[in-house]
């Protein structure tokens, strides 16, 4: 018995299904896949649609072609000062050739894990303790850089290694902080000491100029002082020469000659009053019984400044003027 129309029909809706999934093929982006024709590569489908013959071609192997980070297991290195770390990290790869990735290697991931645990101990191992702290962009370098000239037969290609913790053991991380306490309470004496000496400095330029300060202002105080003085003494100076020649130009008047004798009398007189005062020893003049005579011994000097022959000057000679002492004849009382 023969099928009916129908079930020919559903049957070949059937075979149109199968045949357009098995030969269309619809890549994402960021992938690709790896045809095998009758077992052998043939090509790498990129993202898209895709056609393959059924039956013939197959998709043996499917590739994400995104940046993937791989955490690398801790493992025990060694340093070359004998001192045992515990070192884990974390590696960026990306496929880059997708057909390599396929027969380069059966298991590209695990290949890149254990090369990488592998030159991380060897570059530990070449470093001393202190340095694997300090160096690690070195070692990271490093690294990156020999797992990538061995991933590239695997079409794979190592970005970037990043180590995340290294850890001594328990007695280096004590003698470590012993030494970093040391050091910061080296940093700290000193940084006290650095105060201290500039506090020092600091004084010592105050005091100094402090002391120039002064020295400038006692200076300038003496300048001032001296200037002060010698204008006085200039002013004083000026008038007594005034004076002087107010008193020249006063004895060539008339009369001025008779108050010149008197003033000069009076002065003569008070003179010798007080001498007395101030003196236990009591000088009297041979003459004080003539005070005519005295006031012609005072004129002397008066006839000496005053100029000669000139109006008002005296007709009859001075007698010369006794200097104060001990004269003959004269006693004291």
């Amino acid at each position: 018995m023969f099928p009916d129309a129908t079930t020919i029909a559903f049957a070949a809706l059937v075979l149109a299904i199968v045949f357009a999934v098995k030969t269309l093929k619809i890549v994402p982006q960021q992938h690709a896949w790896v045809i095998e024709r009758l077992g052998k590569y043939d090509r790498t489908l990129t993202p898209g649609l895709n056609v393959i013959i059924p039956f013939i071609d197959r998709v043996a192997y499917k590739h994400v072609l995104k940046e993937f980070p791989l955490d690398v297991p801790s493992q025990i290195c060694i340093t070359r000062d004998n001192t045992q770390l515990t070192v884990d990290g974390v590696l960026f790869f990306q496929v880059t050739d997708p057909m390599r990735a396929s027969y380069g290697s059966s298991d590209y991931v695990s290949a890149i894990t254990q090369l990488a645990q592998t030159t991380l101990r060897s570059v530990i191992g070449r470093m001393e303790l202190d340095k694997t702290f300090e160096e690690r962009d070195l070692i990271n370098a490093s690294i990156v850089a020999s797992l990538d000239e061995a991933a590239g037969n695997w079409g794979v290609k190592v970005l970037r290694y990043e180590i995340k913790d290294l850890t001594p053991p328990a007695e280096i991380l004590r003698s470590m902080q012993a030494q970093i306490t040391a050091e910061r309470e080296k940093r700290a004496v000193i940084a006290t000491s650095e105060g201290r000496r500039q506090e020092q400095i600091n004084i010592a330029s105050g005091e100094r100029e402090a002391s120039i300060q002064r020295s400038e202002g006692e200076r300038q105080a003496e300048i001032n002082r001296a200037q002060g003085e010698a204008a006085a003494i200039a002013a004083v100076a000026d008038a007594t020469a005034r004076a002087v020649e107010r008193v020249a130009a006063a004895a060539t008047k008339p009369g001025g000659m008779e108050a010149v004798n008197l003033r000069v009398a009076e002065r003569y007189v008070d003179a010798f009053a007080e001498l007395a005062r101030t003196s236990n020893t009591l000088i009297i003049p041979a003459n004080l019984g003539d005070i005519a005579g005295l006031i012609a011994s005072a004129m002397t000097v008066v006839k000496k400044s005053a100029p000669p022959d000139g109006p008002g000057a005296p007709s009859a000679p001075f007698a010369p003027l006794a200097p104060p002492g001990r004269h003959p004849g004269s006693g004291a009382g």
